[in-house]
């Protein structure tokens, strides 16, 4: 096995993905989530046209600008005039118009007076402060969005924003790029499912659940395949029907030296190259990654669960986010941060200590997970929502020191 880093594990397994190019079309309630294949301009300017942001009223500017608290100007109120009519009335000289947020401007008014600054008597508005100036709360046609212009570029995901702003814009239907496919299945003869009594000497198999949620918050198709027993032929087979049905294959256990580590040579004897054997991180050191020449892309991730999640969390993930066609450099999200415990790694690998990040008193810092850090102790990744990464050659952080942080 050829022990790399983590960077250089990185940089090979983005230049075996190449970003989709399957698109298609869906309707908007249908697309959060999903990569936009298209830019999206719109014929509608945004606003759509001059509104009202506040309640108050319209008036002319060159009306009210010379009016004080001592001498405050009157108006005469002529129209009231809600969102979602269209108004029929101009406003002239020395009138006003009761309005409401999001209400059209009538003809004639520049400028909103806010309800706050006047006084109602009858029919008449006194205005008791000036505007600051002409236009003022007034949201102006085509100010946030002119039409024509790029609204979401190709390769945006889906997001509540976005959903927002595709449904002003009219998009009923959206062109996205296809899900990635990606199959599942987990090796090992002591490996029993949830449903099965569990005899001494077995584990439950928990991979198949926790890679099949990272695939679906990651925005692909899990295609489970179940449990194989350490037989070669049972393996090949599994894996042929893996590789020939999906984009990306995530296997675990099988990618170690034991004895019934037989993940590489199947992947080779099947026609896979490898490009990645051994990574230098921890948990995550076994990790076979091959590339078949139908594009398919295996990752074999080690058996303990930690160690699988934290190889999909670390690397996994940015090789779906391209492949997916989101657009940018595909880069882990890192930020640094102030640890409240002290933290201890051997040195010799990057290394992941799961945990949460928490704000305190206006900043983040990252609590480490109670109990035992061990890549076989999934119970303490309840809650996980970060990683802190000690690279190569540090050996302690200490509390209220600052450390690198993966998000989750």
């Amino acid at each position: 096995m050829t022990m790399i880093s983590v960077q250089d594990a990185q940089t090979i397994i983005l230049d075996l993905v190449t970003s989709l190019q399957e698109t298609e079309t869906i309707e908007l309630d249908q697309a959060t989530g999903r990569i936009l294949a298209e830019a999206v301009t719109s014929g509608l300017d945004f606003p759509y046209w001059d509104n009202s942001a506040m309640d108050g009223y319209g008036v002319r500017f060159e009306d009210v600008n010379q009016g004080d608290t001592n001498q405050p100007i009157t108006l005469k109120i002529v129209a009231e005039i809600p969102a979602g009519i269209k108004p029929e009335i101009s406003i002239r000289s020395r009138e006003a118009c009761r309005i409401f947020t999001g209400a059209m401007l009538p003809d004639g008014v520049d400028t909103i007076i806010i309800q706050e600054k006047t006084q109602k008597q009858g029919t008449q508005v006194i205005v008791l402060s000036p505007p600051q100036y002409c236009g003022e709360f007034v949201r102006k046609k085509g100010n946030f969005y002119q039409s024509g212009d790029i609204l979401l570029s190709a390769g945006t995901k889906i997001n509540e924003p976005e959903m927002a702003i595709l449904a002003t814009a009219q998009c009923s239907q959206v062109k996205v790029y296809r899900r990635p496919r990606v199959a599942i299945l987990s090796t090992g003869n002591e490996l029993i499912t949830t449903t099965e009594k569990l005899e001494p000497g077995q584990i439950i198999d928990s991979n198949q659940y926790a890679l099949k949620a990272f695939i679906i918050k990651n925005g692909g198709i899990p295609i489970s395949l179940g449990i194989v027993k350490d037989e070669p032929a049972l393996i090949k087979q599994k894996i042929l029907e893996a590789i020939n049905t999906a984009d990306f294959v995530l296997s675990t256990g099988g990618v170690s030296v034991g004895d019934y580590d037989y993940i590489d040579n199947i992947l080779l004897e099947v026609g896979g190259e490898i490009s990645v054997d051994s990574v230098a991180m921890k948990p995550g050191k076994p990790l076979t990654v091959a590339k078949f020449d139908n594009g398919c892309v295996y990752f074999g991730l080690p058996g303990n669960p930690v160690s699988a999640l934290v190889g999909c969390w670390r690397l996994v993930k940015l090789a779906l986010d391209k492949f997916s066609g989101i657009k940018g450099e595909h880069k882990p999200q890192l930020i640094t941060v102030k640890s409240a415990h002290d933290l201890s790694s051997q040195g010799k690998r990057e290394t992941y200590i799961w945990g949460q990040l928490k704000p305190v008193n206006g900043e983040y810092l990252f609590s480490l997970a109670k109990g035992q850090q061990n890549s076989a102790n999934l119970i303490n990744l309840g809650l996980t929502n970060a990683l802190a990464m000690l690279p190569i050659g540090v050996t302690k952080i200490k509390e209220g020191e600052t450390v690198t942080v993966l998000m989750l």
